[in-house]
């Protein structure tokens, strides 16, 4: 109802734009006499066709959308259609007015159609503002400020846009078209110097990046709004950080990638993500390789339930897969994972099977079930803290269990298995780190006598992973503080889950045999920048709201992290952020014993395993520096 009136009002509202852009045509072309020679005569072919001239003119208008048009929204879009209309109903009334075998000056259907476009586009602005003016009121529609001085509209957020181009000028236009955001575009910034000192919208273009700092306090800035989808992220990092250096809220519009299907819209924009200042850009793979491997196979992720081995089968599942199995001790995970993928992939063939990596029987009931070709091994206990405390649960899963794991993808004849290790492994400190180590040289071991494809892939931490630091910093912030952080100095290479898992998919598709794959992790980022960076995200200031403490080296940790040994070599690949490692083999000591299990028929290794769960802790420390000559323990 409330629509039909609102075209009714438009529809009148022209009929009487229209005839009085007619009238003061006349009088225009006559110079307002009306009494002059010629008057009467062409005026009256105007007054006996008054009728038929207003309806042509109207439904024209209406066949170009002028009654279905947001106008409150009224944009150079609207305008252009204005003055077509316009235009091609002066063509319609002057072929209309020579059908009659009748005349009138052709001054008067240009002067007409001039008039027209004036008079609606003064309405429809009217019409806007009026709307506006009923729906906020005046005073807060409006705002008048001198300098930094505010005068009306002081109950708006003062908004600094940063990206002086058609996105930022789409946000700011749509701000200034809802007041009911309760926000002002007082100032933008643009690092293009020929930009600087012009307006855009209406808005001062203030400088560049470098001056975000300084505006936002003599603007009194409340919201930074990042509007530079096309940047990449080292781009959007060093903004960020400059952003970081205020106390105002950030929002930032996502990329382009994230705006294909949809248009720039203030409704877009989110919070900056910790992701986002990693300066890290997407990552570009190789799909038809990765196709070739995944396609119509059966693939199989253990540890399925975490936090990679989740993403890797959201990421898997993409390259359409015959069948995708998520092997995982712990049920809920994989339960959760199950019912997710049932629904975003409705048309895959999704199996969760319940098991642990350290029982070759339970294995070997999984491989003759689903017959897999293709593995990504992911189970693995990963806390360095707790298997410092439990070194024998780490043996157990980590070593153990992946030599379950390869023994049986080799039974099998799995085309292509892929490992995901760390950096944790390299010169280890730690029973974690020295555990996966062993079981990347129990990898390259067997890769040189099976025709299994096997690979290992390691990397650094992943933001947002089970147990990570960021989900436990976020926590702390919301309990108040303190944020811990062990050392002041501590740094750490950081991925996104979904940035780490692609790649480990890439590596699977590069892999000859034997490979240690090492990821390009960046800049390594300091802990302390990290938890002062996620307190300002949270929307405190650190040291003010949110103290930041050092808590101390936890036992087994590192103050930096490597990503090879000392004698090991590392070459490029096809792919700029995979690197492939050349690591030194297995010791004489590992080699022995995988060589008295293959005389055993493969039951020597976990029977010599069972020996060392008899050892106490230092015990079981000391059998692995054995095996991993550069392992230095703590104790």
């Amino acid at each position: 109802m409330a629509k039909l009136i609102r075209i009714s009002v438009l529809v009148v509202v022209d009929i009487l734009l229209v005839n009085i852009a007619f009238i003061t045509a006349f009088l225009l072309r006559f110079d307002f006499d009306i009494a002059g020679a010629g008057f009467d005569l062409w005026f009256a072919v105007y007054a006996d066709n008054l009728f038929q001239i207003t309806f042509i003119t109207i439904v024209v208008f209406a066949i170009f959308g002028l009654y279905t048009s947001m106008w409150r929204y009224a944009g150079t879009e609207e305008l252009f259609k204005i003055v077509v209309a316009s235009i091609v109903a002066m063509l319609v009334v002057f072929a209309y007015i020579s059908v009659i075998s009748q005349l009138m000056p052709r001054t008067i259907y240009l002067l007409s159609s001039i008039l027209i476009v004036v008079l609606v586009s003064t309405s429809r602005l009217s019409y806007r503002f009026i709307r506006n003016f009923r729906s906020h009121g005046a005073l807060k529609s409006l705002s008048l400020s001198i300098g930094s001085w505010e005068i009306f509209g002081s109950d708006r957020t003062k908004v600094m846009v940063i990206g002086a181009g058609d996105a930022g000028a789409t946000i700011i236009k749509e701000i200034k078209s809802h007041p009911e955001y309760k926000k002002r575009v007082v100032v933008a910034v643009d690092d293009d110097p020929s930009k600087s000192g012009h307006r855009i919208m209406g808005v001062k273009i203030a400088g560049n990046q470098k001056k975000i700092r300084s505006l936002a306090r003599k603007y009194a800035i409340g919201e930074i709004i990042v509007a530079i989808p096309s940047a990449n992220q080292k781009t959007i990092q060093s903004i960020l950080n400059e952003c970081n250096k205020t106390s105002c809220k950030v929002k930032i519009l996502p990329g382009l990638i994230d705006l294909i299907n949809d248009k720039v819209s203030i409704s877009k924009l989110r919070d900056v993500a910790i992701e986002d200042l990693l300066g890290r850009d997407a990552v570009e793979l190789n799909n038809k390789e990765i196709s070739s491997y995944l396609e119509s196979k059966i693939v199989m992720v253990t540890g399925g339930g975490g936090s990679i081995g989740s993403e890797l089968c959201r990421q898997i599942a993409k390259y359409r897969p015959r069948r995708l199995i998520a092997f995982d001790i712990y049920e809920n995970t994989v339960f959760e994972l199950a019912n997710e993928m049932k629904t975003r992939f409705p048309e895959l063939e999704f199996e969760a099977a319940i098991g642990s990596v350290r029982s070759s029987e339970r294995l070997e009931q999984v491989f003759q079930k689903y017959k897999p070709h293709v593995i990504f091994h992911a189970a693995a206990h990963k806390h360095v803290p707790l298997m410092e405390k439990h070194p024998k649960e780490a043996i157990l899963n980590n070593i153990l269990g992946t030599k379950n794991m390869i023994d049986v993808a080799d039974r099998h004849a799995v085309e292509r298995f892929v490992m995901v290790s760390t950096d944790k492994a390299v010169n280890p400190a730690n029973v974690m780190g020295a555990t996966k180590r062993v079981a990347e040289m129990i990898l390259q071991e067997k890769s040189g006598v099976s025709n299994t494809i096997y690979s290992a892939v390691r990397f650094g931490n992943v933001l947002g992973s089970n147990g990570s630091v960021v989900p436990i910093f976020r926590r702390q912030i919301e309990a108040g503080g303190p944020v811990t952080v062990t050392h002041e100095e501590i740094t750490r290479y950081f991925m996104t889950i979904p940035e780490a898992v692609q790649l480990v998919i890439q590596t699977g598709a590069m892999a000859q045999g034997g490979e240690i794959f090492v990821l390009d992790m960046g800049e390594p980022v300091k802990i302390m920048e990290l938890a002062e960076n996620i307190v300002r995200l949270s929307g405190y200031t650190p040291g003010v709201d949110i103290d930041i403490t050092v808590t101390g080296l936890r036992p087994g940790e590192k103050l930096y992290e490597e990503l090879l040994m000392d004698g090991e070599e590392i070459e490029k690949t096809a792919h700029e952020k995979i690197h492939v490692g050349h690591p030194i083999r297995a010791n004489e000591k590992l080699k022995e014993m995988l060589a008295f299990d293959d005389e055993n028929n493969g039951k020597d290794f976990e029977r010599k395993i069972k020996t060392v769960m008899d050892m106490d802790d230092s015990e079981v420390k000391t059998w692995l520096k054995e095996l991993v000559p550069n392992y230095t323990p703590e104790d």
